[in-house]
């Protein structure tokens, strides 16, 4: 089986390539090839260095190949993973900076800085889905690009079902609220929904009894993992479920902004200097490029989310919560239901169909779903919170004027419509003027001719 990775030289990939080497299966379902797709060759060779030393004396690693052609690494796909980052981490670090500037939420998927991502992002994945559907039309897309649920609502208008986007912020949420109650987080279940980044956690299921409200009853439990110390016992009782992190950007936005502002970087600053130094450390040829990649990594998960973390007190993060896996094990486990027909249940991004009540069937939504060989179907949510309901609304608004600004040459010589783009920016729940949103869209020069 082969797999292309879109972004190979991504700094997270060997995260992927682990999971790969783990896989025990037979070679019939398992990843026997591994193309990495890259815009950087510089990037792609340092990964591909951290790549040979975790294959090491292992006979069965996946074959590696390395290309910044796009239709030859396309070519003879059974699975797409795209992970790119258009821009590079110099683009997000002004997606974050332009909006701080103008007093608003400076972050990479959420708010202003989101939008302008994906302003950015959504013109290339589109043209990727169009070579995809010409030159590899039987191949299934698994997108974990940001904003994950844009990007993959955008790439199914071209390839339909067979694009499905990941996140692993929600299964990192539902393992911990299990552990919270003492039970083993691979037996229980989990009824989830919402939107990418924007979701909520409303059951625990236990042998067919649901452990939430008993979480929800104890202060200490509740508040020894991230999410509980993130929101604290107060306001998840009164909600009674438990947000995804990113929803502290939402609940707590004043100071979240205050905090991001007052560190000497953003997340996208930081992220950039540090990885400079990893990729010229490992693109040398020294030998030891793994050991610096394990511990440029290990750096950048316990420093994920640090100025929400400071907005509420100052912690760390729990040691479980720092082998910075998710993902890739979500994307593995995507491939073997459906390559090995294997039954398996997982939130996901897909088409809503008819499973969340109030959203229309073409909405890309978060929720469990139920993998097979014929892709993933979303299994019904039932109805959902007002609250919940008005958010993932207003912000799927959003996100549809972002694809419309990408998809539509009206009104701009950029081929971005301006009128689109401003709608995308102005109605987000976390910028609080359209003159701010203005003053935004024309600094981060997304309209800009190309």
């Amino acid at each position: 089986m082969r797999l292309t990775v879109l972004g190979g030289g991504g700094f997270r990939m060997p995260l992927v390539y682990r999971a790969l080497l783990d896989d025990t299966g037979d070679e019939a379902g398992r990843c026997t090839e591994l193309v990495l797709y890259d815009t950087d060759r510089r990037r792609l060779d340092a990964i591909r260095a951290v790549l040979a030393e975790q294959a090491t004396g292992r006979p069965t690693a996946p074959e590696v190949r390395a290309t910044t052609d796009l239709d030859q690494a396309l070519r003879g796909a059974d699975f797409v993973f795209s992970a790119i980052r258009v821009g590079g981490l110099e683009g997000r670090a002004n997606d974050e900076r332009i909006p701080l500037g103008e007093g608003v939420l400076g972050q990479e998927t959420v708010g202003a800085g989101g939008v302008l991502y994906g302003l950015r992002t959504l013109p290339v994945a589109l043209r990727i889905a169009e070579r995809i559907a010409a030159v590899a039309p039987d191949a299934w897309v698994i997108n974990f690009t940001n904003p994950a649920g844009m990007v993959t609502e955008a790439m199914q208008r071209v390839l339909g079902d067979r694009v499905i986007g990941i996140c692993d912020s929600p299964v990192g949420l539902c393992r911990r609220a299990a552990r919270a109650v003492g039970a083993d987080p691979d037996r229980a279940t989990y009824d989830y929904v919402g939107l990418n980044h924007l979701g909520w956690l409303r059951r625990v299921m236990v042998d067919g009894r649901d452990r939430l409200p008993e979480l929800l009853g104890d202060t200490g439990a509740l508040e020894s993992f991230e999410e509980g110390k993130l929101f604290g016992a107060e306001w998840l009782r009164a909600l009674g479920a438990l947000p995804n992190e990113y929803l502290h950007y939402y609940y707590f936005n004043r100071e979240a902004v205050a905090s991001i502002r007052q560190a000497p970087a953003t997340r996208g600053e930081f992220l950039r200097d540090q990885q400079a130094r990893f990729y010229q450390t490992a693109g040398s040829g020294a030998p030891g490029a793994l050991r610096e990649w394990e511990r440029t990594r290990l750096e950048r998960e316990a420093t994920y989310m640090a100025e929400s973390r400071e907005a509420t007190g100052g912690w760390e993060r729990d040691s479980c919560d720092l082998d910075g896996g998710g993902y890739d094990r979500i994307a593995l486990a995507i491939m073997r239901a459906i390559a090995r027909d294997e039954r398996a249940t997982l939130i996901l991004n897909v088409r809503n169909r008819t499973a969340v009540p109030g959203l229309d069937e073409d909405a890309v939504v978060e929720v469990p779903c139920l993998v097979d060989a014929g892709g993933a179907r979303p299994l019904a949510t039932g109805a959902v919170a007002p609250d919940q309901l008005g958010l993932m609304l207003s912000v799927k608004a959003v996100e549809r004027s972002a694809i419309e600004a990408a998809t539509t040459e009206a009104g701009s010589d950029s081929g971005i419509a301006r009128d689109a783009a401003l709608r995308a920016l102005a109605l987000h729940p976390l910028v609080d003027s359209v003159k701010v949103a203005g003053r935004i869209l024309d600094a981060s020069g997304a309209m800009a001719r190309p």
